[in-house]
């Protein structure tokens, strides 16, 4: 199974090809099989996805699932914790930017 992802020019959002348009849910992502090229060629060009590409999955009954892990992750939507953010350089802390 082939999925077509990339991410939605307007929002940064992770967007997955579901043989129609575009969907934030994995689980609406359709098998493009031979022709992902193709459509990615077409949506890359009417603007309509911002780095497109193709990925391995596999079908489950909950839907397909990325075979690899980054796109597990990318499927599960944003990962950035502003708690886990870098804080400015303290230099009383030791904490110096170079």
């Amino acid at each position: 199974m082939r999925l077509l992802t990339g991410n939605d020019l307007k929002t940064g959002a992770v967007i997955w090809w579901t043989g129609r348009g575009w969907s934030i849910h994995v689980e609406d992502a359709a098998d493009v099989g031979e022709h992902g090229e193709a459509i990615l060629s077409a949506e890359d060009g009417a603007r309509r996805v911002n780095g497109g590409y193709l990925i391995d999955a596999v079908d489950t009954a909950k839907g397909p699932r990325p075979a690899h892990i980054k796109d597990r992750i990318r499927a599960r939507g944003p990962t950035v914790r502003p708690d886990l953010t870098l804080k400015p350089a303290d230099p009383v802390a030791g904490n110096w930017v170079i």
